[in-house]
C-alpha cells in the first residue's frame, strides 16, 4: 500500500468559467489539512491540469450548441478566470 491509499478524500462539485465556457464538474480534494481548500489545489505551482469527473461543458458564445457531458476531461490552470465550490458530494465507496 502507498501512503496515497490512507488519505481521506472528498469529492466537491465546482464551477469553472474560462472565456469560451462554463464547466461544472467534480473534482477529489482530501479533507483536510494541506490542499483541502479548492485554492490551494488550484495555487500549486507543480499542477498545470486540473483533473475534473462527471462535467458538463457550456459554451458561452450565443446561439451556442447545449451542453455536452464528459465523465472525464482536463482543465488547464492558465484558461481559468474564476473557480468556485457549488457543493460537496459523497465519494464513492473504497475511496
Amino acid at each position: 500500500m502507498e501512503l496515497a491509499d490512507h488519505i481521506e478524500r472528498r469529492v466537491q462539485r465546482v464551477r469553472f468559467e474560462t472565456d469560451r465556457h462554463i464547466i461544472v464538474g467534480s473534482v477529489t480534494l482530501p479533507t483536510e489539512g494541506y490542499q483541502a481548500r479548492l485554492s490551494d489545489s488550484l495555487n500549486r505551482p507543480e499542477i498545470d491540469f486540473i483533473p475534473v469527473v462527471d462535467a458538463e461543458v457550456t459554451p458561452l458564445q450565443e446561439g451556442a450548441f447545449e451542453p455536452v457531458r464528459h465523465d472525464f476531461l482536463m482543465i488547464h490552470k492558465e484558461h481559468v478566470r474564476i473557480a468556485f465550490p457549488v457543493e460537496d458530494v459523497q465519494p464513492p465507496a473504497g475511496l
